[in-house]
C-alpha cells in the first residue's frame, strides 16, 4: 500500500515556478508517515501515450544549494531540468532523502571519514548506517497522484528503476545522466560503479 499523502484541497500546494531553464509547475506532497514535504516539478502536457521523462532526485543540500563538487548531484538536477525543457514535457521528483537517506548530520560525519581516506560506502558503514537507505515508495505514490504510470527514467542507478517497478510504475527505459565529473568526485563515482552497481561508462569518468 502506498504511504498516505496529505494535500489541502481548499488551498492547493501548487504554483508556477519560473526557473533559469524554463517555467515549471511546483507541487508539494506531504508524506504523513515521515512528516516530510516532497516536491514534484512538472512541465508540459504529460497525458500523451509516450512515457514521461522523469528524474527521481534525492535532496542534496551541499550539491544542489552550495555547489559542492564532492558529488554530481547539482549538475544532475540541472541536467535533468534542461533535458525536460528540451523534451517539452516531464517531471522531477525531489525527494527529501538527504545523504542517500541517512540525513544531513550523518552525511557530514561521513564526509569527515572520507576526508580521512574512507570511500563513500565504507564511511556510511563505519557509522553503522546502510550504504544506501533510500526507499522510492513515496516517489511511486507521487507519480500515481500525477497520473504518470509510464516513465523514461533519467538515472545511473538501476535500483531506482527496480524499486519503481516493484511499486507499480512501468519503467519503459532508463537513460544514464553523467554530468559534472571532475577530480573532486571521480573516486566517489567510481565507488558507485564498482561497489554499488551504478551504470556509468568508464570513458565518462576519464
Amino acid at each position: 500500500m502506498s504511504p498516505p499523502i496529505i494535500e489541502r484541497k481548499d488551498v492547493p500546494s501548487e504554483a508556477k515556478l519560473p526557473t533559469m531553464f524554463g517555467e515549471f509547475n511546483i507541487r508539494i506532497f506531504h508524506e504523513a508517515t515521515t512528516g516530510l514535504d516532497h516536491v514534484a516539478l512538472t512541465l508540459g502536457d504529460m497525458s500523451g501515450p509516450d512515457p514521461v521523462l522523469i528524474r527521481v532526485h534525492s535532496e542534496c543540500l551541499t550539491g544542489d544549494a552550495f555547489g559542492s563538487m564532492r558529488c554530481d548531484c547539482g549538475p544532475q538536477l540541472q541536467g535533468a531540468m534542461s533535458a525536460i525543457v528540451e523534451r517539452g514535457y516531464g517531471c522531477i521528483l525531489y525527494l527529501r532523502q538527504e545523504g542517500r537517506g541517512i540525513g544531513l548530520h550523518a552525511k557530514i560525519q561521513a564526509y569527515h571519514l572520507q576526508d580521512q581516506g574512507a570511500d563513500t560506502l565504507d564511511a556510511n558503514l563505519m557509522l553503522g548506517l546502510p550504504g544506501d537507505n533510500r526507499d522510492y515508495k513515496i516517489g511511486a505514490s507521487m507519480l500515481e497522484a500525477l497520473n504518470i504510470p509510464r516513465v523514461e527514467l533519467l538515472s545511473n542507478n538501476p535500483d531506482k528503476a527496480e524499486q519503481l517497478i516493484a511499486y507499480g510504475i512501468d519503467v519503459v527505459s532508463r537513460s544514464s545522466l553523467v554530468v559534472g565529473v571532475g577530480k573532486e568526485n571521480r573516486a566517489y563515482l567510481e565507488t558507485k560503479v564498482e561497489r554499488m552497481g551504478h551504470k556509468i561508462d568508464q570513458d565518462d569518468l576519464n
